[in-house]
């Protein structure tokens, strides 16, 4: 199984420590590119491909670990263009 596979059981699997590094690595397997929405943006990300619409989400601080609702968004997403 690769990397990616596990990722994306990993994923579906709706963990409660499921980091911003992993969802960062998944996502650019799809094509996707991490970008700090500007000088102001605070933790804010965008996840931008020219494939697939972007998503934004807040960047975790003081922890590693994704919020349970943006596990859910992100599943949906990849779900929604077919890529999970």
């Amino acid at each position: 199984m690769s990397q990616k596979e596990k990722l994306i059981r990993h994923l579906k699997s709706k963990p409660k420590d499921f980091t911003f590094n992993e969802i960062s690595v998944l996502l650019g397997y799809f094509s996707y590119e991490c970008f700090n929405k500007g000088k102001t943006s605070g933790s804010r990300i965008i996840f931008v491909s020219k494939e697939h619409p972007s998503s934004t989400l807040h960047k975790p601080h003081s922890r590693k670990e994704l919020l349970t609702y943006q596990i859910k968004q992100i599943i949906e997403m990849l779900e929604q263009e077919g890529l999970i």
